[in-house]
């Protein structure tokens, strides 16, 4: 008898034979890509079909028997492509029309790696730089700029081209595979850089590549050197979601909704039993009461987006974590006591803060388990004699003359020795406000300015609510 799984391959099967068939009334239905993925879903007898997004009809279905003799009635997506049209009949802003607000702006996104540190200053300049600090806490900058705006827009060029010229507007958009999906992206060249020495003092230029990330932030998501001092930088903005032409292309799924017929159950009897023991299965994975703990914890925050990846390496090293379902009186004590932690990092390396207790940096893997590493724990004491030294917070001026707290940092010391240096690690962690249109978001990076001395970053607007209640030590409390 064929197996549960096959119940479901030969319903897909099924599925994609009568979507590539021809329809009732002889029009025939667009050929059937793998890259059109389904799922197929048991609603029950009440039931409407969704209204947007991939048209049904109600007679475009197959009656499916399982081997139990179970029937279903399977409505099908009419798989169809309206971009075409759309992308034909587009006369709203051009490419860099949709831009221009970033480069006015001025605004700047930064993307923080092992060494480098690259700032792209929209419209303006690309640069790298590390910093360093020497004895005397005096700071060595090391800096190149990629790359700098030449003097006239060049973002009025091809757009005015396209305007004029309606034959130019068709010309083929340039993509680049991303995830391995090839993405259309809207080039920005900067030139006039740092001369390269390794080029008879030719200077650095790049090619800034705008793509459309309906969730971004205009975050930088690649610079790579393509040839000797030439860079690429992918940069991901929601801007250019408006142009049909350059959209974000997340693959649908399409799904099949399979509604039981009398005498048959909501779902078919071999696939539920197979369900149930792949639940079965991922229980021996909960290895300790610790990890358990994490689990309860995780339950409070979900990953906003996945990290991005080009290839095989993963590219985004800030973390964006969403907390979703304590209320901010709640967060804010639960935070301040440290029972509820913050994490962080999308690389090799994530991280966990827990205020005035630890900063921890972890690595899971399937078979070998979590390895851990104590960057700073947490003194009061060691963080006050510190503080006296350092500024613990820093300031900005309202446009009403009034200060206000921009910054608070704290010392953790007493990490895990060092091998580099035989000394225990230690962390400035830097709590930051950062506005955000997700109120419980949080961005975590590290920083390693010295072998084995660290900058934890935690930005949030969580962390807003608290900041003006810090002492002369940096301390937060609850607000009153």
């Amino acid at each position: 008898a064929p197996t549960p799984r096959a119940v479901l391959c030969g319903l897909l099967a099924a599925a994609a034979a009568a979507v590539v068939a021809e329809a009732e009334g002889g029009r025939a239905l667009p050929q059937l890509s793998d890259d059109i993925p389904f799922r197929v879903n048991w609603p029950g007898t009440e039931f409407s079909l969704p209204t947007t997004g991939v048209l049904y009809k109600e007679d475009n279905y197959i009656i499916m028997t399982t081997v139990d003799k179970e029937k279903y009635k399977c409505i099908l997506p009419l798989i169809a492509s309206g971009n075409e049209e759309e992308e034909k009949d587009y006369k709203g802003p051009t490419p860099g029309e949709l831009l221009e607000p970033l480069f006015k702006q001025s605004s700047c996104s930064y993307r923080i790696e092992s060494y480098w540190t690259y700032e792209v200053c929209h419209g303006k300049h690309i640069r790298q730089y590390h910093e360093e600090k020497e004895t005397g806490q005096k700071i060595n900058i090391q800096e190149y700029y990629l790359g700098n705006m030449m003097i006239k827009n060049p973002l009025s060029e091809p757009d005015q081209e396209e305007k004029e010229n309606p034959k130019e507007s068709a010309k083929e958009i340039p993509t680049k595979n991303i995830e391995g999906q090839m993405t259309p992206y809207y080039p920005v060249e900067m030139g006039n850089g740092t001369p390269c020495s390794l080029r008879q003092n030719l200077p650095r230029s790049s090619t800034m590549m705008y793509i459309c990330h309906p969730e971004a932030k205009h975050e930088i998501l690649s610079v790579a050197e393509v040839t000797t001092c030439e860079y690429e930088v992918v940069i991901l903005t929601p801007l250019l979601c408006n142009h049909p032409k350059y959209r974000f292309r997340a693959s649908p799924v399409n799904d099949i909704f399979c509604q039981s017929l009398p005498g048959s159950p909501l779902k078919p009897h071999n696939l539920e039993q197979l369900e149930k023991q792949q639940e079965m299965m991922k229980m021996p994975f909960r290895r300790v009461k610790e990890e358990e703990m994490h689990s309860i914890k995780e339950e409070k925050f979900s990953s906003v987006h996945k990290p991005v990846a080009v290839g095989s390496h993963q590219l985004l090293t800030v973390g964006t974590t969403h907390i979703s379902k304590l209320t901010d009186d709640q967060l804010i004590k639960e935070f301040l006591s440290g029972s509820y932690c913050f994490h962080g990092g999308v690389g090799w390396w994530k991280y966990e803060f827990c205020y005035g207790k630890y900063v921890h940096q972890y690595h899971e893997d399937k078979e070998s388990g979590k390895t851990s590493v104590v960057v700073g724990t947490w003194s009061k004491e060691e963080h006050i004699e510190w503080s006296r030294k350092n500024a613990a917070r820093t300031y900005y001026l309202r446009e009403d003359g009034t200060q206000t707290v921009r910054m608070v940092s704290h010392f953790y010391g007493n990490g895990d020795v060092c091998d580099l240096t035989d000394k225990p690690r230690q962390v400035t962690v830097k709590l930051k406000c950062k506005e955000s249109d997700s109120p419980h978001a949080v961005t975590i990076y590290m920083l390693e300015p010295h072998s084995c001395q660290y900058i934890l970053g935690v930005e949030s607007p969580v962390i807003c609510k608290i900041l003006d209640t810090a002492d002369e030590y940096g301390l937060l409390s609850v607000p009153s």
